[in-house]
């Protein structure tokens, strides 16, 4: 995956579920859709659950899907904060494209991000702690699809 793709998949997220984007219509029943496209490339977020979730990121190029990362996750424990999440969500790298940074905090909130591979094929976990105690963990793999 070439450094364009990657800077259009960073901007994807930061404009969907980590910058509070908006969802569109489902398409599935009961699942949550955000959709960002730039020219001939289209990335689609699309999950399933809440508190406990399962979904997708992927990247279209002229309609032909060429990247993929599946993804489940649970909320763990309280006190959760959603908007935590994003905000570590939001801080994901170049150098590391797949979720969040590999370490992120905010008051008593730390985020953590390991990932084995790269870009093209890889599998990771996160988690957030809080004051001693894990409240979130999500495990993550993908790869270009070809």
């Amino acid at each position: 995956m070439d450094e364009r793709l990657i800077s259009f998949l960073l901007r994807a997220k930061k404009a969907t579920y980590a910058g509070h984007g908006a969802e569109t219509a489902p398409s599935r029943p009961a699942s949550h859709d955000l959709i960002y496209s730039e020219g001939n490339l289209q990335y689609i977020d699309t999950y399933l659950g809440g508190e406990r979730f399962s979904g997708e990121e992927a990247i279209w190029q002229d309609g032909k899907p060429i990247w993929a990362m599946n993804y489940s996750g649970r909320v763990a424990g309280q006190p959760f904060s959603g908007d935590f999440l994003k905000d570590a969500l939001a801080h994901v790298k170049e150098d590391n494209p797949y979720r969040g940074p590999a370490r992120y905090s905010d008051g008593t909130y730390k985020y953590t991000m390991t990932v084995d591979g790269n870009i093209n094929w890889y599998q990771g976990y996160e988690k957030i702690e809080t004051e001693g105690r894990m409240v979130y963990e999500l495990y993550f793999h993908g790869g270009l699809v070809i």
